[in-house]
């Protein structure tokens, strides 16, 4: 009696699920498809009447929600539990203990975008491109990025082993680093000693209020009489979406920035109103460039407004939602693609430079650089047109 009684339960939440799956996400073709639904319906009353181990109604509904997501193969959808989802939202909202890196799916591999300047991992030499292998002795492999970050983080001043694989060297690299709490400071200005008519602004990511400290930089610098400007969005990881189209604001052309195109082919453009930028711009850029840092660096060159140099950038240029659940799960789901303002997809392609420039290095166990040859570079273009 007991046992039909939660197969019973078991079919209520089953069939909850299927309405909502028909009304709401798959309309009438996941209503016709009665034998997939069939065969949901069985598993879900063989597993509850005949598995050996008692099994909750909870489990093998989460079980077939992470089925539903993992179907998909986008490394960037997930469902989280009420557990990872407070976590995910612990991250977001502000300072935390870590590594202080920003790490991105390339090729199924947790692989790093960008170190934060002044970070324990940068101290550590953790480099843009560098896959982590490893975390705490555990492979990375099939592991998801919210599951890697979460096991980076933790209580300040314990510490936390990775293993890196790098291009240049063979053996991968072990490193054990102390967790610290991580602060951002988005926005750094100053006129360079190099040449004092020149401006350089440095931003590290895109946070809510970056547009407003980006705006106060720039006019601090032009109340100095700069005659040209360096933008660096090395190692810039993205971020908020309406900060780098007010930032763009400053010295775009009247037209798009960005165009957000959804599954349905619908198109949502953000635009600028236009301005006349009056003097030459070089926007510096690498393979730690990426999301926001690569809508705001294609619309510079789509626009011509500017000359890019450095490295192509990350390549990611697809959009994620979260969405609350109930109970206090969470949904992380890829729902749109960025496109440049000539619609060009840089997804899994990067941004090109106009001018392509390495910085020179030398490996003995890790990268250390000899100079900046990418600044210098940009510094250089500028003169030219001063």
């Amino acid at each position: 009696m007991q046992k039909g009684k939660r197969v019973l339960q078991l079919l209520i939440l089953i069939a909850i699920i299927i309405s909502f799956t028909v009304t709401g996400i798959l309309g009438l073709t996941v209503a016709t498809n009665y034998n997939n639904l069939g065969r949901l319906i069985q598993v879900g009353v063989l597993i509850k009447s005949e598995f050996l181990w008692p099994v909750e109604n909870k489990d093998l509904i989460d079980g077939a929600i992470e089925g539903m997501v993992q179907s998909l193969e986008d490394r960037y959808s997930e469902y989280l539990d009420r557990e990872e989802f407070l976590k995910l939202q612990g991250h977001i909202q502000g300072s935390f203990g870590g590594l202080g890196i920003y790490v991105g799916m390339r090729d199924g591999k947790i692989t790093v975008v960008a170190p934060i300047e002044g970070s324990p991992g940068e101290r550590a030499g953790i480099k843009s491109g560098d896959v982590i292998v490893s975390i705490n002795g555990r492979s990375t492999e099939n592991m998801s990025m919210d599951e890697a970050v979460d096991q980076m983080k933790g209580e300040p001043g314990t510490e936390v082993t990775v293993a890196l694989k790098r291009a240049e060297v063979d053996t991968p690299i072990e490193l054990t680093i102390v967790r610290e709490i991580i602060n951002v400071q988005t926005v750094a200005g100053q006129i360079l000693e190099e040449n004092p008519h020149v401006g350089y602004i440095r931003i590290a990511m895109f946070a809510s209020n970056t547009d407003e400290a980006f705006t106060e930089e720039l006019g601090k610098l032009r109340e100095q009489g700069i005659k040209g400007l360096i933008i660096d969005l090395r190692n810039n990881p993205g971020g908020d979406l309406n900060s780098v189209v007010n930032i763009a604001q400053h010295f775009l052309p009247k037209g798009p920035v960005v165009h957000i195109v959804d599954n349905k082919g619908n198109k949502n453009t953000l635009s600028t109103p236009g301005t006349n930028f009056e003097i030459p711009l070089v926007v510096l850029i690498n393979e730690g460039s990426a999301s926001a840092s690569e809508i705001l660096a294609g619309a510079v060159q789509d626009t011509q407004v500017g000359i890019l140099v450095g490295n192509t950038t990350f390549g990611k240029g697809i959009v994620q939602n979260v969405y609350f659940l109930s109970d206090g799960a969470g949904l992380k789901l890829t729902t749109a693609k960025y496109l440049t303002p000539n619609e060009r997809d840089i997804h899994g392609k990067g941004v090109k430079p106009d001018i392509e420039v390495n910085l020179p290095v030398f490996v003995s166990g890790q990268e250390e650089f000899i100079e900046d040859t990418q600044f210098i570079e940009a510094l250089r273009l500028i003169e030219e047109k001063i």
